[in-house]
């Protein structure tokens, strides 16, 4: 018989940069499966320090990824109890944005998830009905239970979808399909897109920020 409790558990996240009067963009990052935050976080290290701040939380499941036990890599969900665990995640992400209390009518939020970051991303904004001025989606997948309603909360919500052309992941018609549904959701969607694979090009950062 499987039974379920609850308990206070305890996990930590990345930050870059000073917020301060200064800050003029605040990015929320969600990594991708295999990824820790202290590493995935350095791909922001090129935008300006002094006008934008990256809070990049930690996905909880972590492992190993090679057969030396030496590289830790994390994952935040899997089909395993999705549900629940889902809500473990929004709860800890809700739990980061009230500790980092930001003033977000100083500010342009960003929220960024790259590869399973997506739906994560996407989840918090959608469930939680969160503000954001941008969502930027990079080579991950749009949650298959989302819909167009749930964004209703965000009219002047902009975003961006971006995939490598050469993404060994994605089919270039899944990618399509992906667009097209996105598209039906926010028809004001840039599309961004690089010739590299499945990476999080940080060069395109500033293409992203000005979009």
């Amino acid at each position: 018989m499987e039974k379920s409790i609850t308990y206070q558990t305890t996990n930590t996240y990345e930050t870059l940069n000073e917020y301060s009067q200064k800050t003029k963009n605040v990015w929320l990052v969600f990594h991708g499966i295999g990824y820790l935050s202290r590493f995935f976080i350095r791909h922001f290290s090129k935008l300006p320090s002094d006008e934008n701040y990256i809070i990049c939380p930690q996905a909880p499941s972590k492992y190993y990824k090679d057969a030396n036990y030496k590289r830790v890599g994390a994952s935040w969900l899997t089909k395993e109890n999705t549900i629940t665990e889902t809500q473990n995640v929004l709860n800890y992400i809700d739990t980061i944005i009230s500790n980092e209390q930001i003033d977000f009518d100083t500010v342009n939020f960003i929220v960024l998830g790259y590869s399973q970051g997506v739906s994560i991303a996407t989840r918090w904004l959608a469930l939680r009905k969160q503000f954001s001025s941008k969502l930027i989606m990079v080579s991950g997948v749009f949650p298959k239970e989302l819909n167009k309603e749930d964004f209703n909360h965000l009219p002047d919500l902009k975003t961006i979808h971006s995939v490598g052309l050469n993404d060994e992941i994605f089919d270039p018609k899944n990618v399509k399909k992906q667009e097209d549904r996105i598209l039906s959701y926010f028809p004001n969607t840039q599309f961004i897109n690089h010739n590299g694979g499945h990476i999080f090009e940080s060069d395109l950062l500033n293409e992203y920020l000005s979009a």
